[in-house]
């Protein structure tokens, strides 16, 4: 794979992707659309070419996808951080109505999403669909100990204790997932270096990661001297996650050509650590960092190729988009060393409520079912994907599921449609925000998530205009920077805001 990587990047600039956009006649596809979702970890709006055109990063493929498809400009994650997005992602509920504040590390657990719960892939398995994800999983599982007793912890004791001969039974494969190649948590970051199968790891752990060869850099210091398996590489991660994706969709042709896929291709690019695959390293004038970003490019860029060459572009539809905004050591220094901004044009990193926090890219492509170079400024949410994938195969949500999601299809064909009149956000510490419109009411005062007191965050802080203040309201039309809160100003638009998010705090939906 890696020479074959290094021919491909040897003329990136120049390699043209002649992708047919023709639709195949009628009766000559399947009646339902495969579907590729491919979640970049912790990449910024800022960080992609066509959303930012001053930044410092090649990311053609991206660029390429959304010439010839749709582009979401005003689309969130339903979280500021990894685990809640994934939980509600999966199920199209708002993550804050479990009550979990954080993330999940190591051997933490148990399973996030309820055992009985429709999520994403079950929906689309009851539909005939083969399901698969591949990659960071990151939604709790439970590991056991050698006496049968459930762990449940973060952190490296919890990992020595567990017992590689027993199966996990709560993982991927449990929730709607015919098949599960990955980590449990952050591949490179999380005390539990090893990968899973389905539903147990293979080849175990043995050792105390010796961090002494890898790369220092300032993006290089986020992976936790946690146990290791002998055959993970952490700098060859989404190399190998890219293996697998190109090598399940080589297999579905050849052995279940007649139902249709959903693969979810969950990459640790570009979350910290910055360890781009040796094949990446220097490929961009932006650093360590930079290159984290083009390997992802890239990835996307060779799992398109593969549906064109298993003839399965036409009747797919492809799916890119990030769980959250960009890290704020990525943030710092790319903006001090190479003039990126990977959160632009936007207030916030990752963990907090302020747009740059989770407004995220989002694109989509499916030929001949959505125009090409098609643009929506609709305000959307991850979580809308549940509801977007069951109108597509028919599948009618009962009301105890996709509690907070709304189908976008109708965005597919008229990219000014109002799919959305409110919209939810939450960060690692369950403060939330609701917006309507041009309004944003943040139920909390700073950013709800980082402190912006820190070394590396200060130089970012503003002033607050309304420091007394016990929330904040914005009008993003005039203020997209989200510099003035005009709490005290419009009384009457915060009440309302407020009533509304206690109101879908109450009932436990925000759908209709």
């Amino acid at each position: 794979m890696t020479a074959s990587i290094k021919t491909c990047l040897a003329g990136f600039a120049t390699v043209g992707l002649c992708w047919s956009l023709a639709v195949r006649a009628a009766g000559g596809s399947p009646a339902l659309p495969n579907i590729l979702l491919i979640l970049a970890d912790d990449l910024g709006y800022g960080d992609v070419g066509c959303y930012n055109d001053q930044s410092k990063v090649p990311t053609p493929h991206l660029d390429r996808l959304a010439s010839e498809g749709l582009r979401f400009t005003d689309a969130h994650s339903p979280s500021t951080v990894c685990t809640p997005t994934r939980y509600s992602l999966l199920t199209g509920r708002m993550a804050f109505r479990n009550g979990m504040r954080g993330v999940f590390t190591g051997a933490g657990g148990p399973c996030l999403i309820e055992e009985n719960r429709i999520t994403l892939p079950s929906l689309l398995q009851d539909q005939g669909y083969v399901t698969a994800l591949i990659g960071k999983w990151h939604v709790g599982m439970t590991f056991f100990d050698r006496q049968g007793e459930a762990i449940h912890e973060n952190g490296l004791e919890a990992v020595k204790r567990i017992d590689w001969n027993r199966t996990i039974p709560d993982g991927p494969v449990h929730r709607g997932f015919d098949h599960f190649f990955g980590t449990a948590c952050c591949p490179t970051t999380d005390w539990l270096y090893a990968y899973i199968e389905n539903d147990r790891i293979p080849v175990p752990p043995t050792r105390i990661v010796d961090r002494t060869p890898l790369p220092k850099h300032p993006y290089s210091r986020d992976n936790r001297p946690g146990l290791i398996a002998p055959d993970f590489d952490l700098e060859e991660v989404d190399v190998l996650f890219l293996e697998k994706s190109v090598r399940f969709l080589e297999d579905h042709v050849r052995q279940r050509p007649e139902r249709p896929f959903f693969l979810f291709h969950s990459a640790q690019a570009v979350h910290l650590p910055s360890f781009p695959g040796e094949a990446f390293k220097g490929k961009t004038d932006a650093g360590p960092h930079g290159d984290f970003i083009f390997e992802f490019d890239y990835i996307v860029g060779e799992l398109l190729k593969t549906l064109r060459r298993l003839d399965l572009a036409d009747n797919t539809l492809v799916i890119v988009t990030s769980d959250n905004g960009p890290e704020v050591t990525s943030i710092y220094h790319m903006r001090q060393t190479f003039d990126h901004d990977g959160a632009r044009p936007w207030r916030g990193v990752k963990r907090d409520n302020w747009e740059g926090g989770h407004r995220v890219p989002l694109i989509m492509r499916w030929p001949g079912r959505i125009p090409n170079g098609t643009q929506t400024d609709q305000t959307v949410c991850l979580t809308d994907l549940m509801a977007t994938c069951a109108e597509l195969t028919d599948f009618q949500l009962p009301r105890n599921a996709g509690e907070d999601s709304i189908s976008l299809v109708p965005l597919f064909t008229n990219p000014d449609t109002p799919v959305r009149t409110w919209t939810l956000h939450q960060t690692i510490s369950l403060a939330l925000a609701i917006r309507k419109g041009q309004w944003k009411y943040l139920d909390h005062r700073g950013s709800g998530g980082n402190n912006y007191t820190r070394r590396q965050l200060s130089p970012f802080a503003l002033e607050e205009t309304e420091p007394d203040a016990p929330g904040q309201l914005y009008d993003l039309e005039k203020d997209p920077g989200e510099t003035t809160n005009l709490y005290f100003r419009h009384p009457e638009i915060v009440a309302a805001m407020k009533n509304q998010l206690e109101e879908f705090r109450r009932t436990g939906r925000s759908a209709p």
